[in-house]
């Protein structure tokens, strides 16, 4: 029977001494040197601190030892803004008047500030801390304790929506690093151990195995906007969703976000990132990007300031017996390729429509998340030798990957689009019906809050069909003027000022740092 994942609480706002390895030097634009270390391969014997046989249960010392100083405590404080306009602020004066001025401190006059609890992963000497995207979005400070007490400030250096991955920095050296192990080498049954901080309760390890791999749930991003797994489908707030995850039922709970999932050497093969629960707290399922995307995805955004993400452009669907025979193909493991993207790399390097595609450079692919991970972990430019089952006979493909633009080249960051990307949200111009209806209320125009798909909006607890009219107190008339308001205003705070179009009467404002 097929889990109905959408009737679980699928959680994926979990936050409220290390081994010998090979060092890896990452040049970044500003010149220095990132330093990250990689574990090499190695037996598990001597990481075994009981003389056990290796990966026997119960003996989890080294791991912990390894890994609870490299794990940090980030709290997030994000202020959201509400008062009350038309008729809605002449009843709070009222109140205001027969209750004292207190009043508006908690009925919408002032901030209210809120706090948010998360894990991350110092993975270099220097500062670099990984973590997931909604451990930070929305935040106007970050927080980071470490395992020995010490606090920082923390700035956000890039964050990737499509993988849930963020990378922070603080200012500080010789710290203690983890060692990225190689997630793609882990088996199911293979014991592991989670690091975080759940519930604030600061370096706690709890232990389970891996339960299963390359776990697609559909919870990051917008499913209307997946199209059937397309690898290449673009997003307003960010890029084609990229799940993979591995699944395992170490105990994770709210704020474990963003801390590490480790093997028994030590070695960081995941980050912990979100819960299947029907209550919100765990339930036995646990799933954490897997180091593999992780690696990728933080080399890249302290490399360029953003990910560099090949594109097949094919747009995908799972096989199953029933599907094969629907489709017509001879095999009912692989992917299908249902369609092309405009400049599709897919099409230029050969595939056809109604391909099967069966292996990535020689590695087996049973599933749309398996592919998107391996295709993802390539760069715009880069050849991927495709393995295609067509009409019963195997076939094999070169491609070059494509940017999500259909060209070859790097992509520089842009900061005007990565500034709106922050929001996570779709905007759209209002309708010559819903200006006439706006103007009855004394107002002159505004822009529409299409979907929200997470980021910003979202921690602000702003709905779809808001109506955005003033941006730092400047009327906004049209998604571009939105789009000018807010360029430029890359860790400045920024205040929004709208209304709903079913009490006009009612204005909100919020602002966050961007």
């Amino acid at each position: 029977m097929k889990t109905n994942w959408k009737g679980l609480v699928l959680v994926g706002l979990i936050s409220s001494a290390s081994t010998l390895a090979g060092f890896k030097l990452l040049g970044t634009n500003s010149g220095n040197d990132v330093i990250i270390k990689e574990a090499p391969a190695e037996s598990l014997a001597r990481f075994t601190s009981t003389g056990m046989p290796a990966g026997a249960p119960g003996d989890f010392v080294y791991a912990a030892e390894a890994t609870t100083p490299t794990v940090v405590h980030i709290k997030s404080k994000v202020v959201a803004q509400s008062r009350g306009g038309g008729r809605q602020s002449q009843m709070e004066d009222a109140l205001r008047d027969f209750f004292g001025g207190g009043f508006g401190e908690d009925f919408g006059g002032r901030s209210q500030p809120q706090e948010a609890s998360g894990s991350g992963v110092i993975i270099s000497p220097d500062g670099y801390i990984v973590t997931n995207n909604h451990v930070v979005e929305g935040a106007q400070e970050l927080e980071v304790t470490l395992h020995n007490k010490g606090k920082f400030s923390a700035k956000v250096i890039g964050t990737d929506p499509s993988t849930d991955i963020a990378v922070i920095k603080i200012e500080s050296k010789n710290l203690p690093a983890i060692v990225l192990g190689n997630s793609d080498a882990v088996k199911v049954g293979e014991w592991v151990v989670a690091v975080g901080n759940p519930f604030n309760l600061e370096s706690t390890v709890t232990a389970g195995i891996i339960s299963a791999k390359g776990r697609g749930l559909g919870i990051i991003g917008s499913q209307s906007n997946r199209r059937g797994g397309a690898t290449n489908a673009a997003m307003t707030a960010g890029d084609t969703p990229l799940e993979s995850f591995i699944q395992t039922d170490a105990v994770v709970n709210p704020g474990n976000s963003g801390g590490a999932l480790v093997n028994l050497k030590g070695e960081l093969i995941g980050i912990n990132t979100a819960i299947a629960s029907p209550t919100g707290s765990f339930a036995g399922y646990a799933f954490a990007v897997p180091t593999s995307i992780v690696k990728k995805v933080s080399s890249d955004i302290i490399k360029f300031g953003n990910v560099q993400r090949g594109y097949l452009g094919i747009y995908l669907d799972d096989l199953d017996s029933k599907k094969a025979e629907e489709y017509g193909v001879k095999v009912n493991d692989g992917v299908y390729v249902r369609e092309f993207t405009e400049n599709s790399a897919g099409k230029a390097g050969g595939a056809l429509k109604g391909d099967v595609i069966v292996k990535v450079d020689g590695i087996d692919i049973h599933s749309v998340p398996e592919l998107q991970q391996s295709i993802g972990m390539h760069k715009p430019g880069d050849k991927v030798n495709l393995t295609v089952n067509r009409d019963g006979k195997e076939k094999e493909l070169t491609v070059t990957l494509r940017n999500r633009t259909g060209g070859s080249d790097v992509l520089k960051k842009d900061e005007s689009a990565a500034v709106m990307a922050t929001l996570g949200a779709q905007f759209g111009n209002l309708s010559d019906q819903e200006k006439q209806r706006l103007t009855r209320y004394k107002v002159d125009g505004g822009v529409k809050v299409v979907s929200i798909q997470g980021g910003k909006f979202a921690r602000s607890q702003v709905e779809e069909g808001f109506i955005i009219t003033k941006v730092n107190g400047k009327a906004v008339r049209s998604v571009k003027e939105l789009e000018s308001a807010i360029a430029g205003k890359e860790e400045s705070m920024v205040q929004f000022e709208g209304l709903y179009p079913d009490a006009p009467y009612d204005v909100f404002s919020f602002g966050f740092r961007l």
